[in-house]
């Protein structure tokens, strides 16, 4: 269950992954299959090889991606979570969301 994230945040998280953008959305996740995890962080691109060669650096697997149509992307949450936020300078969703 996703929540404490605002439609226009979407929105342009859909558009820059649809322009084949690197795109980070986190928001608040509530999943009994991850416990203690309350954020995920959605990274996207819809240039697969992009998004690929993204997750290389982090040594995530491909097969980690979802592959939705329009949207694919890494679901990242907890410690690798707020290590990738850093290293991607991503300050605000560090601070936001208290990780």
């Amino acid at each position: 269950m996703a929540f404490g994230l605002k439609r226009e945040e979407l929105k342009t998280w859909k558009n820059n992954v649809e322009n084949g953008n690197i795109a980070f959305l986190t928001h608040y996740w509530l999943d009994d299959r991850f416990p203690g995890c309350y954020t995920v962080t959605k990274v996207g691109c819809s240039d697969l090889d992009k998004l690929k060669q993204w997750g290389m650096k982090y040594n995530l697997q491909e097969n980690w991606i979802h592959l939705d149509d329009k949207h694919p992307h890494f679901d990242l949450f907890g410690e690798r979570q707020k290590s990738i936020l850093q290293n991607e300078e991503q300050w605000s969703q560090i601070k936001r969301f208290k990780l």
